[in-house]
Parts: structure tokens; sequence; C-alpha cells
């Protein structure tokens, strides 16, 4: 009985450790930042909080009131939003990252064609989104094989 009982205690001991490695804690972090930015900046979308820039080029302001006349930064707010979410509450996060991947590609976009003078955040971001598809790599792994075959129930 006292086997069983090291064994298990030896186990606990072990698991601990491996929840406790800095690669998993500074997982926990950036997932934790990368989601409050996007809850942030989500919200934003919808309530205004955050005044835009003051100097803003007219070819900036022309190509943001057309896609708010469109409906599409709604749209990227909520996704933002349902995105952070995933990533704050440890639920879903490869579907999360592959959700924001896009937006990012958007942000890095936006910035390096008007406004590559504050691209700083957009690297963060994109850092962030990397280190965490890094992470997550077993999760993407089906989905980036070169070729698959399908499964006896969908033959």
């Amino acid at each position: 009985m006292k086997t069983m009982t090291d064994t298990a205690s030896q186990r606990e001991g072990a698991s601990s450790r491996e929840t406790k490695s800095p690669g998993r804690i500074a997982t926990a972090i950036v997932r934790i930042l990368l989601g409050l930015m996007f809850l942030v900046f989500g919200l934003n979308g919808f309530l205004n909080f955050m005044p835009a820039p003051k100097d803003m080029p007219q070819e900036i302001m022309n190509v943001m009131g057309a896609l708010m006349q469109a409906g599409y930064m709604t749209v990227v707010s909520g996704a933002e939003v349902l995105i952070a979410v995933m990533l704050l509450t440890n639920r879903f996060v490869p579907l999360a990252l592959a959700l924001l991947a896009p937006i990012v590609v958007g942000i890095i976009t936006f910035h390096v064609a008007m406004a590559p003078a504050t691209i700083g955040p957009g690297i963060v971001v994109l850092v962030m989104e990397l280190y965490l598809a890094w992470a997550y790599r077993a999760a993407f792994r089906p989905m980036l094989a070169a070729k698959t075959t399908l499964s006896a129930r969908d033959k």
C-alpha cells in the first residue's frame, strides 16, 4: 500500500512541475495579453472609448470610413471580442489563433501600406500570434498535412 501512495505522490509532483514549467507560464502570459489586447480593441469598435488619432492622413480616413460604412469593421470587432474570450478562457485556443491570423495579416498589411511609422504594435501582435501558433503547433499538424485520407465514417 505504501508503494501506491509513493507513486501517486511522485506523479503529483511530476505533474505540478510540468504545469508550472517556464514555457507553459510564458504561453499563458502571451495568450492572456493577446486576449486582453483584442478584447480592448474589439470592444472599442463598438463603444468608441478610445479616440481616433487626430493627425491621420486623409487617405487612411477615407479607407476607414468606407470599411465602417460597409459594416466590415463591425464584423472584425465582433470577431476580435469572440477571439479574445476564447483566448482568455483558454477554450478553443487553436481555433482562436486560426481566426486571428487574417486579422493580424490585415493589421500588418495596413501598416506596411499606409502607416509604416506606427507598425510597432502590429509587429508585437504578429510575434505573439506566431509564438502561440508555435506553442499549439500540435493542434495545427493535421491541418498542415500534405495528403490526408478520409476516415472510415466519411467513406
